[in-house]
């Protein structure tokens, strides 16, 4: 796909949200895509592969949580894969400053070269799971936002966002459309944790049937210092 096709399409999308980008983000974001493809050949990054699907399904979904997003924030994207949604969200807020975190390290390998590709700043890349760095002092309660899709079940992922935040902060979830069931089964998790729910949004995608739901979870008290417990035990044993 051209440069020319690749920003009417993802322009035509970005209107329906009332988001603007100019043309050099728009560069970025294509750079963005053909290193997601090229290097997908070699290391399994995403199932989408397709460049329409890509910019629906990977670029408009990651800014559809911006507008949750205060001016100049701390963010950490906490198994960001293929880098979403973090680089996507840094790509179209210069002021973010940006701490993306996985488990494998050849993921990691592909974010550096996207990040020095796209001439990205303030933005770093961590190797750990999300239950070891959450115990380190120099990342616990540090982060203005903790964001993470398509990592695990709400309880689970309370679990590794909410140790990061600072009181006062937030968690912004992104999950499908059903969403109730997870999130009464999550209460419990998300006030052990220290955090309360403030805002659920579900909408779809533009120009699409594809459900999506936005979970905000306010950070009021300080998380407990035996979590997050120690790696697996919240996949496996959620709190209830």
């Amino acid at each position: 796909m051209g440069i020319e096709e690749f920003s009417k399409i993802f322009n035509d999308y970005l209107k329906e949200l009332s988001i603007k980008i100019n043309e050099e983000q728009i560069q970025k974001f294509y750079t963005y895509m053909n290193l997601l493809m090229e290097w997908n050949e070699k290391i399994n990054l995403t199932a989408i592969t397709k460049p329409e699907e890509i910019i629906l399904k990977h670029f408009v979904d990651c800014l559809t949580i911006s507008k949750y997003i205060e001016t100049n924030s701390k963010l950490i994207d906490v198994g960001t894969g293929a880098g979403f949604p973090g680089i996507p969200l840094k790509i179209y807020r210069s002021d973010l400053k940006v701490t993306l975190v996985d488990s494998l390290n050849k993921r990691l390998n592909f974010l550096n070269e996207v990040i020095n590709s796209l001439k990205l700043e303030n933005i770093e890349t961590i190797h750990a799971r999300a239950e070891e760095l959450g115990r380190n002092k120099g990342y616990r309660e540090k982060f203005d936002i903790a964001t993470s899709r398509a990592v695990a079940n709400l309880s689970t992922l309370s679990e590794y966002l909410l140790p990061f935040i600072k009181i006062g902060g937030k968690c912004i979830c992104m999950k499908g459309a059903d969403i109730d069931g997870e999130l009464d089964n999550a209460k419990k998790a998300i006030e052990v944790l220290g955090g309360k729910v403030v805002g659920k949004e579900v909408f779809n995608l533009p120009q699409s049937d594809l459900g999506r739901s936005i979970i905000v979870i306010e950070k009021t008290k300080n998380t407990p210092g035996k979590f997050p417990r120690k790696p697996g035990t919240p996949a496996k044993e959620p709190i209830k």
